[in-house]
């Protein structure tokens, strides 16, 4: 009797397990929000903005910790691998989750297999920017001059597979035109030439470029997000001229795949309540970025989309790592 008792009382623990642990509490501990890159980026930055606030909401802290390296895959890696309780958190990017993918298809993540998306944080165009010395003050002429010398002009970007690379790429392959690649270890020394006119054009983040716009010294001809930006409602998007273009960088909040959906609906729910306060917002808008929300699901479908679409680029443009 007293062995049937025992294993009676064992088998009604095992049994309650599952519940017990389905049911445990959420927060347990410090949240950690990843950042693959290093402080002081507008990544690092639209990360910290939610720190304070998820703080708040979460009874937890919440912090940032910047693992930087390998163009980002080193700290998506680790929270790939990280237990999948919600307390290890990637600030995700379309240039590492997007566009590294890939380039790199053995970078040692895939981003629809082994994440769990929580929520789109924010989206923010690039800028098509030309040195004054090219002939072109629109979109159009643009792509008439590039029709009529091919190869003419050529294209600073950051780096061989970067998301201002492949925006060039896909403006190449939706225009059917030829322009020269010239990659760059960063993109200071990128844009540190195209002031110089020694590359004729880029793709780049709006918030580097827009002040040597504003000061004449390049000239802005779009955005490369699907409409004008509320930073510059004056610079037209290319899609108004090139319909489907899109090169919108976007950053969103990613946990471990099989993250308990509780988690993930918790994280996505305290994340858009940040999102929504007003000094948050402005600070956003003041890094040229468009706020996001919508739930896990919706992110998914745009992961899905997003991934699909420059997989296409890199191979139909041959892009190879470096």
């Amino acid at each position: 009797m007293k062995r049937r008792t025992v294993l009676a009382a064992a088998a009604g623990v095992l049994g309650a397990a599952p519940g017990a642990r389905a049911q445990a509490a959420f927060p347990a501990r410090q949240v950690q929000i990843v950042v693959p890159f290093p402080p002081g980026g507008a990544t690092d930055l639209m990360a910290r903005l939610l720190v304070e606030p998820m703080t708040r909401s979460l009874g937890q802290s919440v912090i940032v910790e910047n693992r930087a390296g390998a163009t980002g895959a080193i700290g998506a890696q680790a929270v790939a691998r990280a237990p999948a309780d919600g307390h290890t958190i990637l600030m995700g990017t379309a240039s590492v989750n997007s566009v590294l993918t890939a380039v790199r298809p053995d970078v040692g993540y895939d981003t629809l297999r082994d994440f769990a998306p929580i929520l789109l944080v924010a989206s923010f165009p690039n800028m098509l920017v030309v040195h004054p010395s090219v002939p072109a003050t629109s979109i159009a002429e643009l792509v008439a001059l590039l029709r009529r010398a091919p190869d003419s002009l050529t294209f600073a970007s950051s780096g061989i597979g970067s998301s201002v690379h492949l925006a060039g790429e896909l403006f190449k392959l939706m225009t059917g035109t030829q322009m020269t690649h010239v990659p760059y270890r960063g993109s200071a020394p990128a844009v540190t030439d195209l002031l110089a006119g020694r590359v004729s054009m880029m793709f780049d983040n709006m918030t580097t470029v827009l002040p040597h716009v504003q000061r004449g010294q390049l000239r802005a001809l779009g955005v490369t997000g699907r409409e004008r930006s509320s930073m510059t409602p004056e610079v037209p998007a290319i899609a108004e001229t090139l319909a489907g273009y899109d090169a919108t960088s976007w950053v969103g909040l990613m946990a471990p795949a099989r993250t308990p959906d509780a988690v993930v609906q918790r994280l996505a729910a305290d994340a858009r309540d940040a999102l929504a306060q007003p000094v948050i917002a402005n600070r956003m808008r003041e890094l040229g970025a468009d706020i996001g929300g919508g739930s896990p699901q919706d992110f998914v479908r745009f992961l899905e989309e997003d991934v699909a679409k420059w997989r296409r680029v890199v191979r139909d443009a041959g892009v190879k790592p470096e």
